[in-house]
């Protein structure tokens, strides 16, 4: 999955999560953590490559091939977190009551899609 996938998919998942937590304080029950787990486990199945793991694998082996198959995928859902994380934080810090935090999460989708936030640039 590509870079800007993983961060639009971070946004979607916070997204998510908001109105989850907006229908539970309103009443609605609905799914309720269920629903918010069932869509971090869908991008986790999607983003975390499958393992082949030699019989013959010694811990060692095995510790080595889980950390390089996962690595890449994890950091990029970490920095995807952190990103969404400090655009919140910093339209909060700034005492901005003009925006919600769904417009900052739009606001940070849009960037991403125009390529503000690749790799090298």
């Amino acid at each position: 999955m590509e870079r800007a996938e993983v961060l639009k998919r971070v946004i979607g998942i916070l997204t998510e999560a908001q109105e989850i937590r907006r229908a539970m304080e309103a009443g609605d029950d609905g799914d309720g953590p269920e629903a918010e787990a069932g869509v971090v486990t869908q991008l986790l199945n999607e983003m975390l490559p499958s393992i082949s793991v030699p019989a013959e694998s010694s811990p060692q082996e095995v510790a080595g091939l889980v950390a390089r198959a996962l690595g890449p995928a994890l950091h990029t859902m970490v920095s995807g977190f952190s990103l969404a994380f400090t655009s919140l934080a910093m339209a909060h810090d700034a005492g901005r009551t003009d925006v919600t935090s769904m417009e900052v999460l739009q606001q940070l989708a849009l960037e991403i899609e125009s390529g503000t936030y690749d790799e090298g640039s």
